[in-house]
């Protein structure tokens, strides 16, 4: 079955990137999507996830004093991971027709912390870069708890927190790569997530 995004829905997410750069929303992921993206992560073994590094290229490195997170990529082959790609695809298309970004691909990650893992302040794009423009963070923990912490902290350009975002399950935080500093606090549970980044083609977007 597949899940279309309402016209509507594109529009509050068009406009809430142009006003403020950000949205989160708690209802743009069908239900039974949630649930097999949350058993397929449930059912991955602790060897198939693999450490998570910083940087990119030859600069790539793991530094377990920045990021504690192990991860496994989706595939369109799988198909718990393709019902969600799919949904990525109508929001690009979406996006792309509102704001004219030139957005053409997709990446992403399922992200498993360990109690005790964090990723510190960081910048998912470097200025000017293009290579990712858009940051994507849907969160798959039922029964999430306050005492569990694991908060996704967003910042704005002057570092100065604006958001503190508990990672419950169904929620869904996209916002400009560049444009953001943000972090995972530490967790005190096992956290599951969906990290991903749309990226342009070219040097010219706009809106």
């Amino acid at each position: 079955m597949v899940s279309q995004l309402s016209e509507a829905m594109l529009d509050v997410i068009a406009d809430a990137l142009v006003d403020k750069g950000y949205i989160f929303l708690s209802d743009l992921i069908p239900t039974h999507i949630s649930q097999v993206l949350l058993e397929r992560i449930q059912s991955t073994q602790a060897h198939e996830l693999k450490a998570a590094s910083i940087g990119r290229g030859i600069e790539q490195q793991l530094n377990p004093d920045i990021r504690r997170d192990r991860i496994q990529w989706l595939e369109e082959s799988n198909e718990p991971d393709s019902q969600y790609l799919d949904v990525m695809m109508q929001l690009k298309n979406g996006l792309n027709r509102r704001l004219f970004m030139g957005l053409f691909d997709y990446e992403s990650h399922y992200a498993v912390y360990q109690p005790g893992a964090f990723y510190k302040k960081h910048v998912d794009a470097l200025k000017g870069s293009q290579n990712r423009i858009l940051t994507t963070v849907f969160f798959l923990n039922p029964d999430w708890k306050a005492a569990d912490c694991g908060e996704l902290i967003i910042y704005d350009e002057a570092n100065i927190e604006i958001e503190r975002i508990a990672p419950k399950m169904g929620q869904f935080v996209i916002f400009l790569s560049e444009r953001f500093p943000h972090e995972v606090t530490q967790t005190l549970a096992q956290r599951n997530s969906i990290a991903g980044w749309f990226r342009v083609s070219n040097s010219v977007h706009g809106f």
